[in-house]
């Protein structure tokens, strides 16, 4: 690829994980790259809860997204090795698996279906008596019907891996431009950079749309390239657990409780976070009484003596949602732009796949075929869109929960 005049090789809209994912790799393998972004690394990590479960967040009709949640979760031993060395930082990854547990008949049916579902699709994961569950986890609650142990689903640090890539960017030449991208720069039918608020013009050879649920709000795209993202909140708590409890979970715990989603992801240094709530409630990121409550009382029912513990934080968040719950991730009609958006509640765990995917685009032009099913081709053809072009209010920049 050829580079701008007085430019970068490759611009990155949007600093979160995604984006900074991109920029590192692309920085790797000799691209000039910048990051425009007016708090790198803020947003999306501050709020999720970093789970890697892509064996427990499999999903009746979402078996084409199997593949690359597989794939990206196989990375991540090795990716976080890279990483730490390369940032001098730790991640918090925790090679600790996942316990899926039911609290009545029905949601013992519907894990029951999912355990088929899971080996059907060539998955990992064990089916547990509730005294086997509560034989794993002692804080569960006594009226457990049964569960899924799944040893291959972990997790990470989400505020610790953003911290450890915007690092090993900075070690890596990546420059950081900390500002509001609000209009692309099209020059002779290209994608040829973006205006900041203040005015400054960055130019660049190639440009990557990475700004999560914000994707959308970038003025100057064309509408046969707006991303069809929306924003879909999701309400997050963390307590902490004094030393007098521990150990209170050793795995990240999950349950469905009366149709609703829950899970308690045990941190190493004793943080305790609980999610998240799923609403379609557009740019609003209000913590709500009403949220806080459902998480709160869910998680009681899973593990009574949650209740005991600090509550030291509350917060919302927006997760980038595609039509299919499934990334963006490639060239638009628009030559010279990319996209690396609609993650959705896999975010965390696309991190290594989609730094890989997005740098051998931006070095070969090619993208590779375990990403090809996710190109932004697929919505253009069958014009299944859902833009977003609308004015966003700062506080709901890049807050994107698990």
């Amino acid at each position: 690829m050829g580079r701008a005049a007085d430019g970068s090789d490759v611009l990155v809209v949007g600093g979160g994980l995604i984006g900074l994912v991109t920029a590192w790799r692309s920085a790797q393998r000799g691209l000039r790259t910048t990051v425009a972004d007016p708090e790198p690394g803020g947003g999306a990590a501050q709020v999720a809860a970093g789970m890697l479960a892509a064996v427990t967040e499999l999903h009746h009709g979402e078996q084409m997204l199997l593949g690359l949640n597989v794939a990206s979760a196989a990375r991540y031993p090795a990716f976080v090795a890279e990483l730490e060395e390369a940032s001098g930082r730790g991640t918090g990854f925790r090679a600790c698996g996942t316990l899926s547990v039911a609290l009545d008949t029905d949601d013992r049916a519907h894990l029951r279906e999912l355990h088929a579902l899971q080996r059907r699709s060539g998955l990992a994961s064990e089916w547990l008596s509730g005294r086997e569950c509560r034989r794993l986890e002692p804080m569960l609650a006594p009226g457990v019907r049964g569960g899924l142990r799944v040893d291959g689903d972990h997790q990470v640090d989400p505020r610790r891996l953003t911290a450890a890539l915007v690092t090993a960017c900075e070690r890596a030449g990546v420059v950081f431009r900390r500002g509001w991208a609000e209009r692309l720069s099209v020059t002779a039918d290209r994608a040829a950079g973006v205006v900041l608020a203040d005015g400054a013009r960055l130019d660049a050879d190639q440009v990557v749309l990475a700004g999560g649920s914000l994707s959308g709000r970038l003025t100057g795209l064309p509408e046969e390239v707006l991303p069809p993202v929306r924003p879909v909140k999701g309400q997050v708590l963390r307590l902490r657990v004094p030393p007098v409890y521990a150990p209170f979970l050793s795995r990240t715990v999950r349950a469905v409780v009366r149709g609703s989603h829950v899970y308690l992801v045990p941190r190493a240094d004793g943080e305790l976070v609980v999610g998240a709530t799923s609403e379609e409630m557009g740019w609003d990121v209000t913590v709500t009484a009403g949220g806080v409550y459902e998480l709160l009382r869910d998680a009681h029912e899973l593990v009574p003596g949650i209740t005991e513990l600090p509550l030291t934080e509350t917060r919302a968040g927006l997760r980038p949602a595609s039509p299919d719950n499934a990334p963006l991730l490639g060239p638009t009609a628009l030559p010279g732009l990319h996209l690396a958006t609609g993650h959705h509640r896999n975010g965390v765990l696309l991190t290594p796949v989609t730094g890989e995917v997005m740098a051998t685009l931006l070095t070969t032009g090619e993208v590779p075929e375990l990403a090809q099913p996710f190109t932004p081709a697929r919505f253009a053809a069958t014009g299944s869109r859902e833009p977003v072009r609308t004015s966003v209010p700062p506080s709901a920049h890049q807050e994107q929960p698990a």
